[in-house]
């Protein structure tokens, strides 16, 4: 699904639309009516990791229309890195979805890693704020002045292009198509910068808490309450770059291990944020691969805490040893 970094993408991507009126409403949502949006004036935006929060509100406040002019960078890269995030996202696993079947599709997944709780209701509080929640599946995206196209046939030889979950026509001429998302209203965003890996007010010292537990670092990484934004591609990437193995006991390592593994998820996250913006994909060195950048065979097996959701886990036994359930970092 996307991470921290494709969601912070669509987040500038809405975010030139802020001070217009919904004109025309269209899409396939069943659960969230899409006529309600009808004369609404989008008025805020904000981002949690993985959600995407927009406040839409019955009268205008701002007084004129947004300028839906786009970054060319980021207007160039979004065709380019959309294809690259489905891609990345379905990757070898077992759980295959078809976007021609996004008209009924709806992915709701375990508190933790993905998070996706209904907050309130389908239709908005009457004299409330009204804050729509995004939180995007496997395939989300947020498409803008075009709508995503078939990449290839499905089971049946048909090319049926994706069938938007939203769209929303705007005032100044542009529109927004949503594709593969989970929506629901909500009173207020739920936004907690210090978990944040990509806020500036991300608290290392509670994700390095959080990381010392005596349970593998790789189900506390994912766990959004202490890293919201980390999914499974930094998860890998932070683990190979860092040196550790995604089953080793927080409690086990160094306060240098612990530190490195930080570093690495905010650093890998941020250059994969700034890739996006300038329309380059992000390269990985153990996600999905056979080998190693070391040359060694590369490993994989499904992790996740017991009852909870199994992640595939990619990683290389010559450069990220186990600890001994007694050793020590």
């Amino acid at each position: 699904m996307p991470e921290g970094p494709s969601v912070r993408k669509f987040h500038h991507l809405v975010s030139p639309f802020v001070g217009q009126e919904v004109v025309k409403t269209g899409g396939s949502s069943k659960k969230l009516n899409p006529a309600s949006f009808q004369s609404l004036w989008l008025q805020d935006t904000q981002v949690h990791g993985k959600k995407l929060f927009l406040r839409f509100d019955p009268d205008e406040e701002f007084g004129s229309l947004g300028n839906i002019s786009l970054p060319e960078s980021l207007e160039k890269g979004e065709r380019k890195e959309e294809a690259s995030d489905q891609k990345q996202a379905s990757g070898p696993s077992s759980q295959k979805i078809s976007h021609s079947s996004s008209q009924s599709l709806e992915l709701v997944a375990p508190r933790g890693d993905h998070g996706l709780e209904r907050l309130c209701g389908d239709t908005p509080a009457e004299g409330a704020e009204r804050w729509l929640q995004v939180s995007f599946g496997l395939f989300g995206s947020i498409w803008v002045n075009e709508f995503s196209r078939a990449k290839k046939a499905n089971k049946r030889g048909d090319w049926r292009d994706p069938i938007p979950r939203l769209v929303l026509y705007f005032g100044g001429g542009g529109f927004l198509a949503f594709y593969n998302c989970q929506m629901s209203w909500s009173s207020s965003p739920v936004v907690r910068p210090t978990s944040d890996i990509l806020s500036e007010k991300f608290d290392r010292g509670q994700a390095l808490e959080a990381l010392g537990q005596e349970q593998p670092v790789c189900y506390t990484l994912l766990d959004q309450r202490y890293f919201s934004g980390l999914g499974n591609i930094i998860k890998n990437e932070a683990l190979y770059r860092a040196g550790i193995h995604p089953l080793s006991l927080g409690s086990l390592l160094s306060p240098q291990h612990l530190e490195a593994l930080v570093d690495h998820a905010v650093e890998f996250s941020a250059d994969w944020l700034q890739g996006k913006f300038q329309g380059k994909q992000q390269h990985t060195q153990i996600y999905q691969k056979e080998q190693c950048p070391g040359g060694h065979r590369v490993m994989k097996e499904a992790f996740g805490p017991p009852g909870g959701f199994q992640r595939l886990t990619w990683w290389c036994p010559q450069c990220q040893p186990r600890l001994p359930p007694d050793g020590q970092a």
